[in-house]
């Protein structure tokens, strides 16, 4: 694997690393809040987030797979963190992660397995 290609993946890897921190955040403060709308897709941003870390450290051949899901999750997610980002900064915080991972997965996301 190239040099840049590596540092892309690490790149992908870093931002699957903070959205999933970011989702663990905010659903724990949703819950406390009573936010009970906006915790189940930060959980399940944050499992993706999780899978798809996973994959890309290990080099998998099936990560461009992972990255089309987790993109497509964290936009989701991001979307519902924006309705309540001007109120709680737990959720601009999720937002602005789940945007960059998003943004990085979708470099990855054509690299998929067939």
């Amino acid at each position: 694997m190239a040099a840049s290609e590596q540092a892309n993946i690490q790149h992908c890897i870093d931002a699957c690393a903070a959205a999933l921190r970011a989702c663990q955040a905010c659903a724990a403060a949703d819950i406390r809040e009573g936010m009970n709308g906006c915790a189940p897709i930060n959980l399940d941003c944050a499992d993706i987030c999780a899978a798809t870390l996973n994959v890309l450290s290990r080099g998998s051949p099936h990560h461009g797979d992972y990255c089309a899901l987790c993109a497509h999750i964290c936009r989701a997610c991001a979307a519902e963190c924006a309705k309540h980002a001007a109120e709680h900064q737990h959720c601009a915080e999720c937002q602005a992660a789940c945007e960059r991972c998003a943004a990085e997965c979708d470099k990855h996301a054509r690299e998929r397995h067939i």
